[in-house]
């Protein structure tokens, strides 16, 4: 076409201002199977796109982030995490002079694969599977595969790298088992991950009535902040100043996403805080017995009944059980609970 403008290639340009640590999309590793460029987007852009359109993403908003079917309006779920995830990556991306784009792919990216009901979904499909079940590797099976009737989303080899080096488990935030994504911009959002998982699990569990504010250990209100926006605010600050050399001129030999030790510490006391006081009886008590019975249900049934999978995960293998782990963990909640209930019947 005459005279095309050159959008996606004027953004490109752009991007040499940024860090030298930064992912520059021109530079990208590339994708499963190669594409041609788009005309307007650059690739970290067209894999936010991708992400936001697909139907793993519409699905957040019916799956659990901790406390399963909530009567409240105003309990996190997990698609609200997920862009406060974005939210929280994207501004210290800027602030730090790194991709954006590439920052907010791969935020809106790193739930896609997680269960119904939280983390008690997570531990009876891992208890289920023989292979094991974790929600980060199944969000990478999702973009590579699992959309799209098996062709997948196709992204790039920078977002796929940080959607599956997200998740941490129980090790302590930058503590040993922690582990690195290869972009700066991964470590952005597994950082920014936990600052919004760790303020807003607060905020619901008091909400609940599970614990009060002034259970908050002193430490860390000392340290971090009374409310919640408060809290934000000290971490999003404290992960730019300490990061900050990651925006300069180069010469850094190992240019790092961190905290300051008061902050990082009083952030690990907040963490085993709400695991000791909100995550493990969030996994005891009875919508969490009866989430577990109907995932349990569900499988089984499945299992012996495999004519009740959609053509689409038919189609995409020969292994009965993956095909069936796949297809529990693409429900919602209340899909979950719906079919468990038609099989009961």
């Amino acid at each position: 076409m005459a005279n095309r403008p050159i959008v996606r290639e004027q953004t490109e340009k752009k991007e040499e201002a940024l860090s030298p640590y930064a992912v520059k999309s021109r530079l990208s590793r590339g994708r499963l199977r190669r594409e041609e460029p788009c005309p307007i987007r650059t690739s970290f852009q067209r894999d936010r796109d991708r992400i936001i359109h697909s139907k793993a993403f519409r699905r957040l908003k019916h799956k659990t982030q901790v406390f399963i079917a909530p009567t409240g309006d105003h309990y996190v779920t997990r698609l609200t995490h997920t862009l406060e995830v974005s939210q929280i990556a994207r501004t210290i991306a800027r602030a730090l002079n790194l991709n954006e784009d590439l920052a907010e792919a791969i935020a809106l990216g790193h739930d896609l694969g997680h269960t119904p009901f939280g983390h008690i979904g997570e531990q009876i499909l891992n208890e289920l599977y023989h292979g094991g079940f974790r929600h980060n590797e199944q969000s990478l099976r999702v973009v590579d595969l699992l959309e799209k009737e098996g062709q997948g989303l196709n992204l790039t080899w920078e977002v796929r790298d940080g959607i599956l080096n997200h998740s941490k488990g129980e090790a302590e935030v930058l503590g040993e088992g922690w582990g690195d994504p290869a972009t700066l911009e991964g470590g952005i959002c597994k950082i920014a991950d936990v600052v919004a998982y760790v303020n807003h699990d607060v905020e619901d569990a008091i909400r609940a009535g599970v614990i009060s504010r002034d259970d908050l250990p002193g430490p860390v209100v000392a340290t971090l902040g009374r409310t919640h926006s408060q809290r934000i605010d000290t971490l999003v600050c404290d992960i730019i100043n300490y990061s900050w050399p990651v925006s300069g001129n180069g010469g850094l030999t190992r240019p790092t996403i961190g905290m300051s030790p008061e902050v990082l510490g009083a952030t690990n006391t907040l963490r085993q805080f709400l695991f000791d006081r909100v995550y493990y009886s969030s996994l005891a008590g009875e919508k969490a017995i009866e989430a577990a019975e109907a995932l349990r249900l569900l499988y089984s049934h499945l299992m012996a009944h495999d004519d009740r999978l959609p053509p689409e995960f038919a189609a995409l293998c020969d292994d009965r059980e993956r095909m069936v782990i796949d297809y529990i963990a693409g429900m919602t909640d209340q899909y979950a609970l719906r079919l468990a209930g038609e099989i009961c019947r």
